[in-house]
């Protein structure tokens, strides 16, 4: 095991975005080969997001944690996908029976076969991702379709088995967690489209807690939301599953989130201390922020001590020569 007793300038930090704060501050030991790292919709950084190719390239790269969307389909199936329509610029249609995807169509609106007719394997945002290629996988070749989660979970069982892959990531396929967001919106809470009542598991919360224990990965699953009445619903469903509450720049209370059922906290990144991360670890939870893009921001946040990062470029972050391991031998 690898240990790194970091003292931080905290007023450094700050001006990567990670902290206002401006004393220094000396952490404590952080264990790197138990951060977590998760591969933010797969891989997003290299490969279109939320597909099985995505999440290939994560587990290529080593990831602890496959980070993903889940939505719910016409025929109460979950399948992973971030927006509540087929999006335009990331998917093409190829069924001329059904809505193309210039149209737009609600994902609720369509079942999980008419779904995965829909390639999407386009890049909205190429300034942003420059390094993103549709590639075939040699597990998951070129299936860009909106998969279901069954699906990605018998390509993570084939990829554990398979020789085209080295024993070690044969080994860690065969252990990965899967960090599933359920996509419920505080803001819209008919996003969904089924009989949520705000305190209640409904459709949504059942699909995916029986697609999970039909699996057994009771112990392999985290499932996050933004919309924490969605967690604290499932949890009456499955009460093993780990829950992540989301948050965007608001600090709820950390104490309240532990009581009610979190293990995590996952906040935007830029908005951390090593005060808050300290104050989440009292309470009880781990705290794993998203999207952590940058060399310094990954390195200020282990220091930090937090938990783990959901990142979009986990083949940068990873590896021998990644960015992790720089953090080390600073």
């Amino acid at each position: 095991m690898r240990f790194v007793l970091i003292t931080l300038i905290v007023g450094a930090i700050a001006a990567s975005g990670c902290s206002p704060e401006t004393e220094t501050v000396t952490e404590p030991q952080t264990n790197i080969d138990s951060w977590d790292v998760q591969g933010h919709r797969g891989a997003r950084g290299i490969r279109p997001e939320n597909t099985l190719p995505s999440f290939e390239a994560a587990l290529d790269a080593g990831v602890s944690t496959l980070e993903l969307d889940v939505h719910l389909s016409a025929d109460d199936i979950p399948v992973i996908w971030h927006d509540p329509r087929v999006d335009s610029t990331k998917c093409r249609g190829t069924d001329s029976s059904l809505p193309s995807a210039d149209e737009e169509p609600l994902v609720r609106d369509l079942t999980a076969a008419q779904l995965a007719t829909y390639i999407c394997d386009l890049n909205p945002n190429p300034g942003t991702y420059p390094d993103q290629t549709a590639d075939s996988g040699d597990i998951a070749g070129d299936s860009y379709g909106i998969a279901t989660l069954q699906d990605l979970f018998e390509m993570v069982s084939r990829y554990a088995a398979s020789d085209s892959v080295t024993q070690d990531q044969r080994s860690n396929a065969g252990t990965v967690l899967f960090n599933i967001e359920l996509k419920r919106d505080p803001r819209n809470p008919n996003s969904i489209g089924d009989s949520f009542d705000g305190t209640n598991p409904a459709e949504f919360e059942t699909a995916l807690a029986d697609s999970v224990t039909a699996w057994g990965y009771e112990d392999r699953v985290i499932v996050q939301s933004f919309d924490h009445r969605s967690l604290w619903a499932l949890h009456t469903l499955a009460p093993s599953i780990r829950l992540a509450s989301l948050t965007f720049e608001d600090i709820p209370d950390l104490a309240d989130l532990a009581i009610a059922g979190a293990s995590i906290w996952s906040p935007r990144h830029s908005m951390l201390s090593a005060d808050l991360v300290a104050a989440a670890t009292e309470a009880g939870l781990d705290v794993i922020p998203w999207t952590v893009n940058k060399q310094d921001d990954v390195c200020a946040l282990l220091a930090m001590g937090t938990a783990g990062i959901i990142t979009d470029r986990p083949d940068l972050v990873l590896g021998t020569d990644g960015w992790l391991a720089d953090c080390d031998e600073g």
